[in-house]
Order: structure tokens, then sequence, then C-alpha cells
């Protein structure tokens, strides 16, 4: 058996002569657990948000998605766009083309961004699931073209599931120049009617911003005939997704970007990584702040075990096992605060995923969740037990040997 952490071992766990020794050390590894607790819970909670969040964004965002890299559209025909729809990994290809516009309902108006689609689109995205109203999906019949509000939208418009007539939309005319005797006449103006449903994807960047219609309408208002703004695609299950991606980025080259579904959504998620990083930099910062009680605690033994000390001298250990010795007594202080605080942890994400102990609000339905999401990811766990050993020990490295070497010479 290792001698120095026989010794350690016996030292951490045996009754020493003062009492308050025996506290500090409690306290010390204490303090470690609680600070290795509130990191499990802190970042399984960041986790719990961030899939949420995805999972919402899911709900309208395609699995790739092309846009061109210089200029808002692109022709529809182009031969890349065409190579990619043929690819036998690609499932279900929809032409896209959005732009801003000026929504018109009775007195209220309203900037919108009208995004034009394909008949496929319920088959891209999960479109389907989040609309509500006594209607169903629907983009055109026959010469009229339906309008799909976001929540939102139809909120500061004034409607509800199906709104009477027609929801005028204006667009500017792209050629031309503009009379200002006449300012409507530098407009391009069209009617939407209502499918009798709105969505609502619970994302403000959608709900309140966005009209989904068919895109031959978005065509004519924008000016773009056989044009889009983006080919947005929903591979065939079992397709590995990043060979697929890459095979698509090697045929777009330098003419066009492709996006997978966090990258559409870069800056929400960018966010909330910087957010995590800063709540796991503060955490571990109290971390250091808990260690120092391992430093005292270890000075204090020092000082009880000095007569050990010449005793083991006097046995044949060296200055360099009795170092190890105090050491491995932090060492363990650490590594058993890390495992009792990462246990804790660990059990509150259970606890807290079945019965959502800690709530957002007093009542139900005044978030989009209930309860606070937690979801642990084994690199996490990792990662804090990692951050609170190598805190730990390196906290306990230098004070030992100063202490060994001023106390016990």
């Amino acid at each position: 058996m290792n001698f120095p952490f026989y010794i350690a071992r016996r030292y951490l766990f045996s009754k020493k002569s003062t009492h308050a020794i025996n506290v500090i050390s409690g306290i010390s590894m204490v303090g470690v657990a609680v600070a290795s607790m509130a990191l499990v819970v802190t970042l399984s909670v960041f986790n719990g948000f961030h899939d949420m969040v995805a999972s919402l964004f899911t709900q309208m965002d395609p699995q790739l998605k092309i846009v061109p890299v210089k200029g808002k559209t692109a022709p529809a025909d182009d031969p890349i766009l065409t190579k990619i729809r043929q690819l036998p990994q690609i499932e279900v290809a929809t032409e896209c083309l959005e732009d801003q516009a000026l929504a018109v309902y009775k007195d209220r108006q309203l900037m919108v961004k009208v995004k034009g689609v394909e008949d496929n689109f319920d088959s891209l995205t999960h479109i389907r699931e989040i609309i509500e109203g006594d209607g169903h999906f629907e983009l055109h019949a026959a010469d009229m073209n339906y309008g799909i509000l976001g929540l939102g939208v139809a909120y500061q418009l004034g409607i509800g599931y199906s709104y009477d007539g027609t929801l005028k939309i204006y667009a500017p005319k792209r050629q031309g120049q503009l009379d200002m005797t006449n300012p409507t006449d530098g407009f391009v103006e069209d009617d939407l009617f209502s499918p009798g449903v709105i969505f609502s994807v619970k994302q403000g960047k959608y709900d309140k911003n966005y009209i989904l219609t068919s895109i031959n309408f978005t065509r004519q208002l924008f000016s773009q005939d056989g044009m889009l703004s983006s080919l947005e695609l929903r591979l065939k299950p079992g397709s590995n997704f990043e060979t697929v991606k890459k095979s698509i980025c090697e045929i777009t080259g330098d003419k066009y970007h492709v996006y997978d579904r966090y990258e559409q959504q870069d800056d929400t998620f960018r966010i909330m990584k910087i957010e995590k990083l800063i709540a796991y930099v503060f955490l571990t910062f109290i971390l250091v702040i808990a260690c120092f009680n391992i430093i005292g605690s270890l000075s204090m033994l020092i000082i009880d075990k000095k007569a050990d000390v010449i005793t083991l001298r006097n046995l044949g250990a060296s200055d360099k096992q009795i170092s190890k010795i105090f050491l491995f007594e932090g060492r363990m202080i650490s590594f058993i605060g890390a495992a009792i605080g990462i246990g804790i942890g660990l059990l509150l994400c259970w606890l807290q995923h079945q019965y959502g102990l800690v709530r957002l609000g007093s009542s139900e339905g005044s978030f989009i969740v209930d309860a606070y999401p937690v979801s642990v990811h084994p690199w996490d766990v990792v990662l804090v037990f990692v951050t609170v050993i190598a805190v730990g020990f390196l906290s306990v490295w230098y004070p030992v040997r100063y202490f060994s070497k001023r106390l016990l010479s």
C-alpha cells in the first residue's frame, strides 16, 4: 500500500486532538460538495433550456437550408441547386422566397416577413403540429392565396383564427421611379385570404413576424419570378447528416451557404453558450473560494501532527513522503467532496425532471414549460469532476509545500 496515502487516509477519518480541525475539514468537504452540486445543476438547467429551444425551432426550421452568398435571391433553376435536389439522400426539397412587406387589416398595419413556400412545406417541417384553429394547412385554392399568420402577427393586427374579407399586403415596386404625387403607385398590392388557422412556434422571431403563403404569391408580390431566397431540404431517414451536408457544401462551393438547424439560429445558441460559459466561470470562482477552507484545515492539521511527523522522520520517512501525506489529505477532501456534490446534483436534476420541483411561475401555462427544464450531458459531468479535482489539487499543492517547510523544519 502507498505509505503516504495510508497515513493521509488515517488522518482524514481519525479524531484529531483539536476538535476544530475535524469541523474545518468537514466544512471544507461540504464547501467543495456544494460548489460541485451547483455546477452540475446549473449546467444541466442551461442544457435543458438549450434542448427546449432547439425542439421549438425544429418545428419551423428545415434540416438544411441553402441560401445565396451574394444577394438575397438566386435563380430557382440554377444547375447547382438542381444537382442538390437530385441527390439520393434528399427526401423533400422546397423552394422558398421571403421578404419584408406591410400587412394591413382594417385600421391596423404591421411590418411583416412574408414567406412563400411550396405545397410540400408540411412534409419538410412539422408545421401541422403547431397550427391552431378550425381550418387546416392550405396555401392556395384556385386563384385565391391563403395567408397563415403567426400568433403574434394575428394579435397585433387584431385577427383571430380567421379574418373577414382579405388581408392586404403591400411591397415596394422594384422597378421605375416613385411618383410623389401618388405614393401608392410605388407599391404592389395583393390580397391574402384566411385558411382558418394560425401557427404558434412559441418563439417571437416567428410568431411576431411571419406570414406563410404560397411561393407564387410572393414571386408576384416581390417581382421575383423564377427566383428563390432559400432552398430548404429534408433528408431521407437513415441518411448520415454530416456526410450529406459535406457533400452539399462541396457542390455549392463558395456560391451558397449551407446551414443546419443550429446554424440557422446561430445568434440564439451563441448567446446561450456564452451564458453557460459565464455561469461555469463564476461557479468555478466560488469553488476556488471553497478550497481555501481546505488550506486552512491542512495548515492546522500540519501543526496538530507535528509530533507524529517527528516520529515518522525517525522511522525513516523522507520530507517528500511527509509532504505527500498532506497533499493526499487535501486531494481526498476534494475528491470526496466532488463525488458527493456530483451525486447530489444528479439526484436533484432527476427529481426536477420527474417532478418539476422548482417552477417558473405560480400559475400553469404562464410559460412554455411550467418548471425549469434540465438535461444532464455526460461531458458536463466529466467537466465538473475534472474542474473540481484540478482546482482542489492546485489549491493545496503550494500551501502544503510552504507549511511543510516552515512548520516542520
